[in-house]
C-alpha cells in the first residue's frame, strides 16, 4: 500500500453534504484523490489513483449507483 504525503492538502468539503450526517472532504495531491470524513478527520482517509476517481465520478453521474440501497 503506498503512502501519500496528505500535509500540504487543500481539503475540500462536498457541495452536497451540507450540515447531514454524511458529510466527506476531498483532496486532490499529485499523485492520488484523498477522501476523508469530514467529522472524523484522524479516523482514516482512503486514496484512489486519479483514474479511478474519474471513473468512479463518471459511474455517479451516469446514474450506475443510483440503484444501490
Amino acid at each position: 500500500m503506498q503512502q501519500h504525503d496528505l500535509s500540504s492538502a487543500r481539503w475540500r468539503k462536498s457541495s452536497l453534504s451540507g450540515t447531514g450526517p454524511s458529510c466527506v472532504e476531498v483532496a486532490f495531491v499529485a499523485d492520488a484523490v484523498a477522501v476523508r470524513d469530514t467529522k472524523n478527520r484522524e479516523g482514516g482517509t482512503l486514496t484512489f489513483h486519479h483514474d479511478e476517481w474519474t471513473a468512479f465520478i463518471g459511474g455517479i453521474k451516469s446514474g450506475g449507483f443510483d440503484d444501490l440501497t
